[in-house]
C-alpha cells in the first residue's frame, strides 16, 4: 500500500484497468437481450453526469472557465466519444478481427506524441513494460476471423480514424492536466459525450424491437457506470504519472475481461489470447514495479 501511496497514479490507473475490465465482461449483455449498442451509448453519456457533478464538488463547483479549458476539454471528449461512435459503424462495415487489433493500439499514437512534444521518459524495466504491453493489448484484441464478404474498405478508414483519435484523445488529456483541474477536463468530457447522443439516436435502426425493459437500459446503465467512473480515475492517474506508462497500463484492461468470461461463462481464450494474457502479467510487474 505504501507503494502505492507514493504513487497516487498507479493506483487511479489500476482502478480504471479493473473497472474497464469488468466493463467489458458484460456489456454485451444488454445488446444480446435486444438494446442495441448506439442507445447503450446514449445511456453511458448520462451516466457520466454523477460522475462529473462527484468530480466538480471536490472542487466546490469551481469550473474552469477559461476558452482554453473549453477547448482542451471538448477535443478530449469529441475525440473519444466520437471515436465510440466511428468504432459502432466500422463494425457495422467491417470485420472485428481487423478493426479491433487496429484500434487497439491506439497507445502508441500516445505514447510518441507524449516522447516528442512532452518530453516523457521511461527508466530502467517500465520501458520493457510499455512494449510488452503494446505487444500484449494486440494479442488481446485478437479476433477469429470470419468469412464475410466486404465490398467496401471504407471500415478500414474508420477504424483508422479511431486508432489516432483515441491516441490523441490520451494525449491531449494528459496535457491538459497541466493547465487545468483534473474535475474541470471531466466535466467537459461528459457534456461532449451528451453533445453526441444526438448522433447515436440517429445511428439507431428502430426497425427492430428495442427493449425497454430492465435488461435493457436499466442493466445498461449499471454496467456503462463503471466505464464512466474508470474515464474518471484515468483522468486522474494523468494528473500524476505519464502518459507513456498510464496509457498502456489502461489498455491492458481486457486481463480482466478474459479472467471474469473464464470464471462466469467457461469461456476458455484463444491461444494467442492466451499469449497476450501471459505477456500482460509481465508488462503489468514491469510497470508497476
Amino acid at each position: 500500500m505504501t507503494h502505492i501511496n507514493k504513487r497516487p497514479w498507479l493506483l487511479y490507473a489500476l482502478v480504471t484497468t479493473l473497472f474497464w475490465g469488468v466493463w467489458g465482461a458484460f456489456i454485451e449483455i444488454p445488446e444480446k437481450a435486444g438494446f442495441p449498442a448506439t442507445l447503450g451509448y446514449v445511456v453511458w453519456a448520462f451516466t457520466m453526469i454523477p460522475c462529473a457533478l462527484f468530480a466538480l464538488k471536490k472542487i466546490n463547483w469551481k469550473l474552469n472557465t477559461q476558452a482554453r479549458n473549453w477547448v482542451f476539454g471538448l477535443v478530449v471528449g469529441l475525440t473519444g466519444a466520437g471515436g465510440q461512435l466511428l468504432l459502432f459503424q466500422a463494425l457495422r462495415q467491417g470485420p472485428a478481427y481487423i478493426v479491433f487489433p487496429i484500434i487497439s493500439l491506439f497507445p502508441v499514437v500516445t505514447i510518441f506524441l507524449s516522447l516528442f512534444f512532452l518530453r516523457e521518459r521511461a527508466a530502467g524495466k517500465a520501458k520493457l513494460g510499455i512494449v510488452l504491453a503494446l505487444v500484449a493489448i494486440a494479442l488481446l484484441a485478437y479476433q477469429p476471423p470470419s468469412h464475410n464478404n466486404f465490398s467496401s474498405y471504407w471500415w478500414l478508414v474508420l477504424a483508422v480514424m479511431v486508432f489516432f483519435m483515441w491516441g490523441i484523445q490520451a494525449f491531449v488529456m494528459k496535457m491538459a492536466n497541466s493547465t487545468m483541474e483534473a474535475e474541470s477536463l471531466f466535466f467537459y468530457m461528459a457534456l461532449a459525450a451528451l453533445l453526441l447522443t444526438p448522433v447515436a439516436i440517429y445511428m439507431t435502426n428502430f426497425s427492430v424491437p428495442v427493449n425497454w425493459g430492465w435488461k435493457g437500459p436499466g442493466l445498461a446503465a449499471g454496467i456503462h457506470l463503471l466505464n464512466s467512473i474508470g474515464a474518471l480515475t484515468l483522468v486522474y492517474a494523468l494528473r500524476y504519472g505519464k502518459a507513456i506508462i498510464v496509457v498502456p497500463l489502461t489498455g491492458l484492461s481486457p486481463v480482466i475481461t478474459i479472467l471474469i468470461s473464464l470464471l462466469l461463462y467457461n469461456v476458455i481464450p484463444h491461444p494467442v489470447t492466451l499469449a497476450g494474457l501471459v505477456i500482460a502479467v509481465v508488462a503489468i510487474y514491469l510497470i508497476t514495479e
